[in-house]
C-alpha cells in the first residue's frame, strides 16, 4: 500500500465551532474555506451529519466551487443510521464516522460494551459504503485512554471493513508526545491503513503531540484555526502549517496567507490573538534586548527561526530602556547618523531615563533633536 506522506485536516467549521458561544454564519463559513484554501490545506472537516444541520448540503456544494476540487471535504459522523444517511445525501468526499474505544466511554457515557462497539463499526462502514461515500476515515474516540488491546481490535474491524484510516484521539489531552508516538506505532504494527491524529490542548501539548505522532509515522493530523474547540481547544492550524512549512520544508502550504486567515476568524469569533502568538502574533519579530538585536543586526538566524517576510510580517526594532550602547549605534549608522563613542553611550543614557521605547524612526529623529545636548568626544 502506498501511503501519504503527510496532510492536514481542518476542523474548524466543526471542531471549532463547538467552541462556547461560537456559531459561523453561511458567509462565514464559506469564507474560511476560501481562506484555508489559499493556505493549502488538504481536507476541510465542514460540518456535524445531523438532519439539523441542513446547511450542510449546500456548504458542500458551495466548497467544490470555492476549492475547485483542490482539497478534500469530509464530513463528521456517528455511528448512526439516520446520520450516516443524512451525511451520504450530502455527498461528501469523506465521511469521519466517530466511535468510542476506552471502556469510560463505552460503559459509563454509552451503556454499551465493547462487542456492541465491533458490531456497531462494521455495520456503519459498509452502510456508507452501500450510499456510495468514496472515503471512510473512523475516528476512535479516547484513543488515549484505551485498552491497547481493543484499540487494536477496532483498528483491525475499520480495516477488514474496507475503511481507509483510522484517526486516533487524544480526547482529553492527557498525551505526552511520546505517549503518542508509542499509540501511533501500535496501531501502525496492527494496520495498513493510514493513521491521523486528533489532539486536544488541555495540557498545552497539541501542536507538539501532533508533530510527533507524523514523525513516528502518521499520515495526517486535525487542526482548527487559532486552536478552536472544546476546553483549552486543539492543535493549532497556524502552528503546525508554519512547522512544517518553515522548519521541515514542506512546500504544499502558503505560510503567508496565515495571518490573514487568523485575523478574520479572530474578529468573527471575538477571540483576540496575543501579540506573541506563534506564527501569526503582531509582536513576535519585535525586539528591544541589546543581546538580541546586535545579533540581529549581524546575522538574523541568531535569533529568528526563519524569515519574518515568510509569514508576511517584518522586523521591528524597539529602543529603550533594555537597548545597549551597540545596537543604538549600529543603528544610526544603518540611518545615516554617525555618533562618537561619547556621544552614543549619552543618548544612551538620555533613551534609558526615559522610559520609552522607540521605533528606527523615531530613534533616528530623537537622535537629532538632542545632538547639540550629546558631549562631543576627543
Amino acid at each position: 500500500m502506498t501511503r501519504k506522506q503527510f496532510g492536514i485536516i481542518d476542523s474548524t467549521l466543526r471542531e471549532g465551532e463547538q467552541t462556547p458561544g461560537i456559531t459561523f454564519t453561511d458567509t462565514v463559513r464559506r469564507t474560511i474555506i476560501h481562506h484555508l484554501h489559499k493556505v493549502g490545506i488538504d481536507e476541510i472537516e465542514l460540518g456535524i451529519a445531523s438532519p439539523v444541520h441542513n446547511h450542510l448540503k449546500t456548504l458542500v456544494c458551495d466548497a467544490r466551487k470555492i476549492t475547485g476540487n483542490a482539497c478534500r471535504l469530509g464530513i463528521w459522523s456517528r455511528c448512526r443510521k439516520e446520520d450516516i444517511d443524512f451525511a451520504a445525501s450530502c455527498r461528501p468526499d469523506v465521511l469521519s464516522l466517530s466511535i468510542p474505544v476506552s471502556d469510560l466511554h463505552i460503559e459509563k457515557r454509552l451503556q454499551k460494551d465493547r462487542t456492541w462497539v465491533r458490531q456497531t463499526l462494521a455495520a456503519s462502514i459498509g452502510q456508507a459504503f452501500s450510499f456510495g461515500i468514496p472515503y471512510v476515515s473512523v475516528g476512535l474516540e479516547d484513543s488515549s485512554r484505551a485498552d491497547p488491546k481493543f484499540l487494536q481490535q477496532v483498528a483491525k474491524v475499520a480495516e477488514e471493513n474496507g475503511a481507509q484510516r483510522v484517526r486516533l484521539a487524544d480526547t482529553v489531552g492527557t498525551c505526552t508526545p511520546g505517549m503518542l508516538q508509542n499509540l501511533v506505532g501500535l496501531v501502525r504494527k496492527t494496520v495498513e491503513l493510514e493513521i491521523g491524529v486528533h489532539c486536544h490542548n488541555d495540557f498545552g501539548m497539541a501542536t507538539a503531540n501532533s508533530i510527533a505522532a507524523v514523525e513516528s509515522g502518521a499520515e495526517w493530523l486535525d487542526a482548527t484555526v487559532l486552536g478552536l474547540g472544546e476546553r483549552a481547544g486543539n492543535c493549532r492550524l497556524e502552528e503546525v502549517v508554519g512547522f512544517m512549512t518553515l522548519i521541515r520544508h514542506n512546500q504544499q502550504y502558503q505560510p503567508r496567507r496565515l495571518p490573514e486567515l487568523c485575523r478574520y476568524v479572530a474578529g468573527v469569533t471575538g477571540i483576540p490573538v496575543p501579540g506573541n502568538h506563534p506564527i501569526v502574533g503582531d509582536d513576535i519579530f519585535t525586539c528591544e534586548t541589546g543581546l538580541h538585536q546586535h545579533g540581529l543586526s549581524v546575522a538574523p538566524e541568531t535569533y529568528e527561526p526563519y524569515e519574518p517576510h515568510r509569514v508576511g510580517t517584518a522586523r521591528k526594532l524597539n529602543f529603550g530602556p533594555k537597548t545597549g550602547v551597540r545596537a543604538i549605534s549600529l543603528q544610526l549608522i544603518k540611518s545615516g547618523l554617525h555618533l562618537d563613542d561619547i556621544q552614543i553611550r549619552s543618548l544612551a543614557s538620555l533613551i534609558r531615563s526615559s522610559k520609552h521605547a522607540f521605533n528606527e524612526e523615531q530613534l533616528y529623529r530623537f537622535a537629532l533633536r538632542n545632538m547639540q545636548n550629546l558631549p562631543a568626544g576627543n
